[in-house]
């Protein structure tokens, strides 16, 4: 289920799956060129990195953003057509690929307001769901979530720590979770491994984060 699946650099995630689909790409060490789609989460710089679009871009790539950041994408080129614009608790589908979104913010810290209307992922494809959660705590809305392979922050400080990441994924129950968010901005290298020990042993856990 892992094949195909990388975690590149903080809460930039790679899939490759027929598509190649990125969620919030950032500090990307080559230009891949190479994106079928781009989800973006929100607008903080290390998830919204025009930077690191442009490594990854291609001529017919589709967007998918929260609608606060359609004018950037705009403003630097890309053309409306190629730009799909979101709200929390929406499903679309784009070049077969199936997604909803799901709100993501904070309810103990100011930093990811619940109105700008940030958003994680559940995406499928060929019959697997993966939900990317974004920035946020635990919140009534990701406790509902059902997916078989979730992408959680644990780093804390902007996010739920690995305590609280590991908390939901024992009540979401995936199949498999890998940690996110952590170890280079904000928490430290350990913080995966503590995450997985907290983890219900029936749920498998991947660090992607070297």
């Amino acid at each position: 289920m892992l094949k195909g699946i990388e975690v590149l650099c903080h809460s930039s995630i790679r899939i490759e799956k027929g598509k190649t689909i990125y969620f919030d790409p950032f500090k990307i060490n080559k230009n891949y060129k190479d994106a079928g789609i781009i989800f973006i989460t929100h607008d903080h710089y290390d998830h919204y990195s025009e930077e690191d679009i442009d490594k990854v871009i291609k001529e017919d790539t589709i967007i998918i953003v929260p609608e606060g950041l359609k004018a950037k994408l705009l403003g630097k080129g890309i053309k409306k057509e190629n730009i799909i614009t979101v709200k929390p608790e929406e499903k679309k589908e784009i070049k077969g690929i199936k997604f909803e979104t799901i709100p993501a913010y904070n309810i103990n810290k100011a930093f990811h307001p619940k109105e700008n209307g940030w958003v994680g992922y559940i995406i499928e494809i060929d019959g697997i769901s993966y939900y990317i959660a974004g920035d946020t705590d635990i919140t009534k809305e990701n406790k509902n979530v059902k997916c078989d392979i979730a992408f959680v922050p644990v780093g804390g400080t902007y996010t739920m720590d690995y305590k609280e990441a590991a908390s939901l994924i024992n009540e979401i129950k995936p199949k498999i979770a890998i940690p996110i968010h952590y170890g280079s901005i904000v928490g430290t290298k350990e913080d995966g491994i503590k995450f997985s020990k907290l983890v219900n042993h029936e749920i498998k856990t991947e660090i992607l984060i070297k």
